[in-house]
């Protein structure tokens, strides 16, 4: 799934830039898509994931995925080429089911005290694709054009739901619910949020992060292209060296993964991305905004690893979905607000301006992390 992923983001993002000459709203609008269907449907997909099987949910999600992503590419060749942007969209959608069901499967299967080092271990398979994804992408779209590349995508799609068909079966007392409606397990999803001050904080944290996060994320390409003065293909060494930092962070976190709270985790990853984000703004220099790119991705996982954990340890089983689907739309609303605007504000401010005014963001959302930095580590019913 992740090969099929990095070949769609980078294959997009190179083919959208060639037709319409580099221009940044159209470069900010595959942000857009990419985001916006998460913000719609989290919560939706989220309750629902709750309600549903979650091996059987992530199966189908893989499948219906591969299935549009061959519509799509019927439709190219019909001759509309916008329609890469649903490949987006509607993968976009899917995942909104299928990754909720992913964490309650960790939570089903495996003992308190060994998911933080397993979703360390998932981080650190996760950043192979981060290295190796953009290389990828950006060959496959270079050497075989955008059609390859979307067909490439939707294999990757039907091999990723074969691969799923070998994890264990759903627990026996996973039922489908049947007795609430949808509203009503939306609103208790809701008030167990609000109930919890851990999860309300979280909520808020991600709403500054996420703000600051899609300021800058459709920007990525104009940094390489306009302060750095190189081709918009060195996009992927950046990428590439983030990744490798990303690799390198998972490892060291996966060795001191149960000595360290996961809401520390989350701060120190906040911290130095903020101070990152400033710098790489500044920067005009490569070898420098490499290697900052470099220090990002080495805390990344600190940040994904923290959040998840959060969010595992500090909820119940049967309300993982909705937790999942009421924080995440925070961030993802709010980053899907700014990356909207993001290509405008920029025909009006200077990419240094826009670069700090995330970093200050970030700092913002680090502030509402501050009084859970000295809670016990907690774990919620297994």
């Amino acid at each position: 799934m992740q090969i099929g992923i990095w070949v769609r983001n980078f294959a997009v993002l190179l083919f959208v830039m060639e037709r319409t000459n580099g221009n940044a709203l159209a470069i900010s609008m595959i942000s857009v898509a990419e985001f916006a269907p998460m913000f719609v449907f989290s919560f939706i997909g989220g309750t629902f994931a709750d309600r549903w099987r979650p091996k059987r949910t992530m199966i189908w999600c893989d499948l219906l995925s591969a299935v549009s992503v061959f519509a799509v590419l019927i439709t190219l060749v019909l001759g509309t080429w916008k329609a890469v942007f649903f490949t987006t969209i509607i993968s976009a959608i899917l995942s909104q089911f299928s990754q909720p069901s992913g964490m309650k499967l960790i939570k089903e299967h495996l003992p308190a005290e060994q998911m933080q080092a397993v979703m360390s271990i998932y981080q650190t398979i996760f950043t192979v694709f981060v290295i190796l994804g953009p290389i990828l992408g950006t060959f496959v779209y270079q050497k075989f054009g955008i059609m390859i590349s979307i067909a490439v995508m939707g294999l990757a799609f039907l091999l990723s739901a074969g691969t799923l068909t070998f994890l264990p079966p759903d627990s026996l007392n996973v039922v489908e619910k049947t007795g609430t409606t949808l509203r009503e397990e939306m609103v208790a999803g809701l008030r167990y949020v609000l109930g919890k001050k851990i999860l309300t904080l979280l909520g808020l944290c991600f709403l500054a992060a996420g703000l600051g996060g899609g300021l800058v994320q459709p920007l990525g390409i104009f940094l390489v292209t306009e302060r750095l003065g190189l081709p918009k293909e060195s996009l992927q060494w950046v990428m590439t060296f983030s990744g490798i930092g990303m690799f390198l962070g998972g490892v060291i976190v996966m060795t001191w993964a149960k000595a360290i709270l996961p809401q520390k985790l989350l701060a120190f990853g906040m911290f130095i991305s903020a101070i990152g984000i400033a710098v790489c703004g500044l920067s005009t220099t490569p070898w420098l905004t490499y290697l900052v790119y470099f220090m990002m991705g080495l805390v990344m996982p600190c940040i994904m690893i923290g959040i998840n954990m959060m969010i595992l340890q500090n909820s119940d089983s049967q309300f993982i979905g909705r937790v999942n689907g009421i924080l995440m739309p925070m961030y993802t609303g709010a980053m899907v607000l700014t990356m909207s605007v993001a290509g405008v504000l920029k025909e009006f401010f200077s990419l240094v301006a826009m670069y700090e005014v995330a970093g200050v963001l970030y700092i913002i959302g680090l502030l509402f992390l501050l009084p859970l930095l000295h809670m016990p580590k907690t774990s919620s019913e297994h």
